[in-house]
């Protein structure tokens, strides 16, 4: 993995969410060096669903898989490549594009329209559904179907919550800063809050103290509900970063809380039977 300035990354195809940028000057870009990355499509409840894959070059499977979950913004960059860092860890990392049907993040270029008009339009049981067909995917395709995770940011953060109450297959989860309550919708009917006692695997999440959009109540929130269903999870909180710390392309970027908090999802992973292959 090196660091780049944002002007000297290499051209990939899609970049960043226009509703993204500016870009910082921290952007992490990861070399495909001893991995196949790239597109794919999956069949998915009648359609092509597009995704991006990324798996080691030098080991014949199969491969621990772990289901990487979009933000706001998309399957862009940014996503690609936690996708590349987690197949030098030896994972088959998949993100697919959970927006293709309602539309494409690219196409906006203002954070509030892209959740108007956009990321309140797609149903979480249509979002449930198509993880189901990309997990089976990728175990038929050089994945483990015994070592499946999910990590997820932001959005893929709340959706990663509801991911581990809805697959009993999965073995672990990461949910990074993804809204634990909030109004309930026909597309958003439940939120992490009101699944806590439908928990089936191990979750981990990892929340910033400053963050604004999930502000600590909810957090304690979450974990009295937790604690009430006896579940097996656990919440990490930076008290001094905000939302999003681990969006190198972003101003909400902190090294010191992403880096741990990678160090604690890959643990995790191990810790629950999902170790890279090596």
């Amino acid at each position: 993995m090196k660091t780049e300035h944002a002007m000297t990354l290499a051209p990939v195809q899609g970049g960043f969410a226009p509703a993204a940028e500016p870009l910082a000057e921290t952007t992490i870009y990861t070399d495909d060096q001893g991995i196949h990355a790239g597109e794919t499509t999956i069949p998915s409840q009648g359609d092509d669903l597009p995704a991006y894959i990324a798996k080691p070059a030098n080991h014949q499977g199969p491969f621990p898989v772990v289901l990487v979950v979009q933000e706001i913004f998309g399957v862009h960059q940014h996503i690609q490549d936690l996708c590349r860092r987690l197949a030098k860890e030896g994972y088959l990392a998949i993100a697919p594009e959970l927006y293709f049907r309602q539309g494409d993040a690219a196409d906006h270029s203002e954070i509030d329209d892209l959740l108007k008009n956009l990321v309140s339009k797609v149903p979480d049981n249509q979002v449930l559904a198509d993880l189901d067909h990309v997990a089976h995917w990728a175990t038929r395709h050089g994945g483990d179907a015994s070592k499946l995770a999910i990590t997820g940011f932001c959005w893929g953060g709340r959706i990663t919550w509801l991911y581990a109450a809805h697959n009993p297959q999965l073995k672990a989860a990461v949910a990074w800063y993804g809204k634990l309550v909030g109004e309930k919708t026909l597309n958003s009917p439940k939120h992490p809050v009101d699944i806590a006692s439908h928990l089936s695997t191990p979750v981990l999440g990892l929340y910033g103290g400053q963050d604004s959009g999930i502000p600590l109540e909810s957090v304690e929130s979450m974990r009295q509900a937790i604690r009430a269903a006896n579940a097996d999870a656990e919440i990490v909180v930076y008290p001094e970063v905000g939302h999003a710390f681990n969006s190198d392309y972003r101003p909400s970027y902190n090294a010191e809380a992403a880096q741990d908090g990678w160090q604690r999802m890959l643990a995790w992973f191990i810790q629950h039977g999902v170790v890279g292959v090596k």
